[in-house]
């Protein structure tokens, strides 16, 4: 089930809603059904602002990441 964030046209409410096929959202404010769907943001852990890198993933030997493990990059 998707969750998906809306903005009510009647009185403005912002929410999230878990959405199945079958349901039709609404306001859980003022009960409408007169939705606007708003752009999700997805956020990253670890980072506070968007310049900065995400951690690299560790690789099979644990030092560099180079895909193919240890004594394969100029490390080991």
């Amino acid at each position: 089930m998707p969750i998906f964030e809306y903005a009510c046209q009647d009185c403005g409410h912002a929410f999230e809603a878990l959405v199945r096929s079958s349901t039709v959202p609404e306001c859980p404010h003022c009960h409408s059904q007169q939705l606007d769907k708003q752009l999700s943001v997805v956020g990253r852990v670890g980072a506070s602002s968007p310049k900065e890198a995400a951690p690299a993933a560790m690789g099979p030997c644990g030092s560099c990441g180079h895909p193919d493990g240890p004594g394969s990059c100029a490390l080991h």
